[in-house]
Parts: structure tokens; sequence; C-alpha cells
């Protein structure tokens, strides 16, 4: 009996390191995979249009999440290509998400009613908190609405990044040079990417340059279920010669 027990604790014991050894190797081997597609994901926003696409077509969660810069502002988009001020999209808990609809029409902001002419020129911007008096035309009648500035948090589904990105010009995509510096992973599983860019800004014409990283999540098949980034918005403006007073 003595003989048995003695050879079977060190069985015991290899038994237990060799699934927890295995268990550790399949983990290193999904972070090792989560990081090279966070890389991959990252060098294919950068090289091209098409290759952006496919990336996300076969990379990202059907109910993946991808998350947009936060900024001060009410939540709500519209088409400056059309006529007045029509509300394309609400984003969901948003300053506007519980007063406007979409397909509502600005008619006036502030007591000043809105033409094609002013209607870039109206109050919607300042502090956080500041309120802004509105009337929109809902289905046919006008109606008075009120709501103050706040954070916005805009998420973009798969389906509404693969429209973002069908619509961008395959010409002008892209930074004029990038460089992928970092890719780490943590205990959890989250990856984060570390990257530099020069681009041309489009409203300016001004080279500017800029470090971001690009934090991603992943499902239990591997696919990108949230990602996001931390950019130098900042420093951005600051090359352009624009000074942040607040």
């Amino acid at each position: 009996m003595k003989i048995y027990k003695s050879y079977f604790l060190p069985l015991a014991i290899f038994f237990i390191y060799a699934c927890g050894g295995s268990d550790m190797n399949t983990e290193m081997k999904s972070n090792t995979s989560s990081m090279n597609l966070a890389t991959s994901w990252v060098t294919a926003g950068y090289t091209g249009k098409s290759e952006a696409i496919e990336m996300v077509k076969n990379n990202m969660a059907e109910d993946g999440v991808s998350v947009g810069d936060r900024y001060v502002g009410f939540g709500f988009i519209w088409n400056p290509e059309g006529d007045g001020m029509l509300v394309d999209y609400v984003v969901p808990d948003s300053p506007a998400d519980s007063v406007l609809k979409e397909g509502d029409a600005f008619v006036e902001v502030n007591g000043v009613r809105l033409t094609n002419d002013n209607r870039n020129q109206l109050g919607f911007r300042g502090m956080p908190g500041e309120n802004v008096n509105a009337v929109i035309l809902r289905d046919g009648m006008e109606m008075p609405i009120s709501f103050a500035r706040g954070p916005v948090q805009v998420r973009y589904s798969k389906e509404q990044v693969l429209s973002n990105f069908e619509s961008g010009d395959a010409e002008t995509w892209g930074p004029e040079e990038f460089n992928v510096i970092e890719t780490a992973v943590t205990d959890e599983g989250v990856v984060y990417v570390l990257h530099w860019a020069e681009f041309i800004e489009d409203s300016t014409g001004y080279k500017a340059n800029a470090f971001t990283t690009t934090r991603f999540e992943f499902n239990d098949e591997g696919k990108v279920s949230w990602v996001g980034d931390l950019s130098e918005d900042r420093f951005v403006l600051e090359q352009q010669g624009w000074s942040i007073t607040r």
C-alpha cells in the first residue's frame, strides 16, 4: 500500500500540472492570436479602404461595437448636403436621445429661425450643461423642445462601420506614414495597440502627426466585440495653430 501511495502522488501532481500547462498554453495561443489580429486590424485601417472593409467583414463580431471619440454636444447627426437641418440619427444615451427622433427638422434655435444660410452659425456650441431652446417640425406640426449640452459617446454597429467605410474615398484613404509601435495584452485578454501616423488634416490642409492607442475586446470565437481609440486630439489641434482655452 505504501508503494502504491508513493507512486500515485507524483502521478497525480504530474496530471494536474499537465492540465494546468495545457490551459496555460491555450490561453497563450488565444492571447497571441488576439494580439496578431489587433495589429492586423490597425494596419489594415491605415493601408486602404478595401483592406479596412475586408478586415471588419471577416473579423468583427456581428454584435460588435466600434466606439467613437467622446465630445460635448447634443448627440444628433444631420446631413449638411440637404436643405434645412433634418435629423438623420440620434446617438443612444445622448442628451438628444429623449428629445429628438429621426426625421425631426429644426425650425428655430434660441429664437432664430433656421435658413440654409445661417444653419451653421446657430447656437449649438457652448459650455457643458448650457441649455438650448428650439422649435422642431415633427409629423407636420411645430413643437418646442429644450435640451442641454452634455457628454456624447458615439457607438457604431458592424453594419454602420461598414457603411461609413463604404462612403470613404479610396484615393485619399490613410495617412502619409504610419507605424505600429507596440501591442500588449492584459490578464483579462484585452489588447492595446499603440501606433503613430502622419497625415494631412482635411479641413486645414496642414500636416500633423499623433500617437493613438486602440483598445480591443474579443468574444469567445476570437472576433472583435469592442474597439475604440484614445488619441491626441488636443495635440493635433495645437499643431494646426489652434489654442485650447478650456
